[in-house]
């Protein structure tokens, strides 16, 4: 005779009736804990036993409601694009474009402020959800993808991949706001949200403030592309696959393969992983800072710094051939080497958020909060690696028309 349990499970996934609450309950939290690790490990370092062990279960606990790991993370990922489906649904009711997004950035801020009171279970971040190739998700998220593409206005009103850009650019923002919002009393999340969305609708430049002109910035050497495996060809591999499927995606056979050698060839030019990923992180923070100090050489006013070197960036990015690792995957990093690095790009961070206030004091940007200013440079830099999918047909010659120039003028500014 089959028990309670047999009996939740079977009627569950057959639809015959609605589970019972404690079926729904334990399910609820299978899929929370799943959130938890998809958050500190991603995609590919989610286990089951790791979402067991949270609840005190055995990994068939976890199997008993969700077949595999990987339907598991296809729940946790639909449950996030649910509740951002939820915040532009709320959004769409608004009659203007400044209204919409603020209520679409004033109600995740809520959310935020929710779960840190406890009030709310947390949701999956996108970093690497990627990796996961579920076409249930992706059809999800690309639904939600064209919908946060209607908040910034009909198809009249911007050219297709000017809106494709910008809807990439406002989601992306939105998925940001984690990585610097711990730094905010859950009492303050209101003016934060005020303020980000400030400069999402206005941008940060001053009235007046013209974009520079075009100019290109040395940010590394060319190297010879018939040149055998190396050093820099192990850190472009890396940095493709850590930045396509996060830190554990980007294994040592994986990244062997890239190159097409063998095992042996990447110890001999790398003594481990761990080493080769901070060579990853290191590289990049290289090439931003060299941005930022050819550009402060060349420009005239703070602002055209910033555009200066947000352009070249966002460029280096699209241009292929060595990319810049993206920031958001310092979250699937192991803690022995994430938090050197993360002070690090701190650092970084702070002397952007200080060139924001010299445009303050020189005219060239109006009054804003220069940390959440920062912020929202540091992380459309860092969402550029995705921009080709979102914005077929964009170039490294027109990015910074299409994605750049609504960074610093705002959302709302015209093609």
């Amino acid at each position: 005779m089959a028990n309670s349990s047999d009996h939740d499970r079977n009627i569950a996934r057959t639809g015959a009736r609605a589970p019972t609450k404690r079926y729904q309950a334990r399910r609820n939290a299978i899929v929370a804990s799943a959130v938890a690790e998809l958050n500190r490990a991603g995609v590919r370092g989610m286990t089951l036993g790791k979402v067991a062990a949270r609840l005190e279960l055995v990994p068939t606990g976890v199997i008993y409601y969700f077949r595999n790991k990987e339907e598991l993370a296809a729940e946790a990922f639909l449950k996030a694009i649910g509740r951002f489906a939820g915040l532009i649904a709320a959004a769409e009711t608004e009659p203007g474009f400044e209204l919409r997004l603020g209520t679409f950035v004033r109600g995740y801020f809520e959310f935020r402020a929710a779960v840190a009171r406890g009030e709310a279970e947390d949701i999956a971040v996108f970093n690497d959800v990627r990796a996961l190739n579920a076409p249930l998700v992706n059809q999800a998220y690309v639904e939600m993808f064209r919908r946060a593409r209607g908040l910034l206005g009909s198809a009249d009103s911007l050219p297709r991949l000017h809106r494709n850009a910008r809807a990439h650019l406002l989601l992306s923002q939105m998925f940001w706001i984690p990585a610097w919002l711990h730094a905010s009393e859950v009492e303050d999340y209101d003016r934060a949200a005020e303020r980000a969305t400030s400069l999402l609708v206005h941008g940060l430049a001053a009235p007046g403030a013209a974009w520079p002109p075009s100019r290109r910035l040395s940010l590394a050497g060319q190297d010879d592309p018939k040149a055998e495996a190396s050093s820099e060809l192990f850190l472009r591999a890396a940095t493709r696959l850590i930045n396509d499927e996060g830190y554990h995606g980007a294994s040592v056979e994986r990244i062997s393969a890239q190159l097409n050698v063998t095992k042996g060839a990447f110890y001999h030019h790398n003594e481990t992983k761990d080493e080769l990923v901070v060579a990853c992180f290191q590289r990049t923070l290289d090439l931003m800072w060299r941005a930022l100090r050819e550009a402060e050489r060349d420009a005239g006013s703070a602002f055209e710094v910033l555009a200066l070197a947000a352009t070249a960036l966002v460029e280096h990015q699209m241009g292929g051939g060595a990319p810049l690792l993206r920031t958001s995957a310092l979250t699937t990093v192991p803690p022995s080497i994430r938090t050197e690095l993360m002070a690090k790009f701190d650092r970084l961070s702070h002397w952007i958020a200080s060139v924001v206030s010299d445009g303050i004091a020189d005219g060239s940007v109006r009054p804003v909060d220069v940390n959440i200013a920062a912020q929202t440079i540091t992380g459309a830099i860092n969402a550029a690696a995705e921009l080709h999918f979102w914005a077929p047909g964009l170039t490294a010659q027109t990015v910074a028309e299409h994605y750049v120039r609504p960074l610093l003028y705002g959302l709302r500014s015209p093609a």
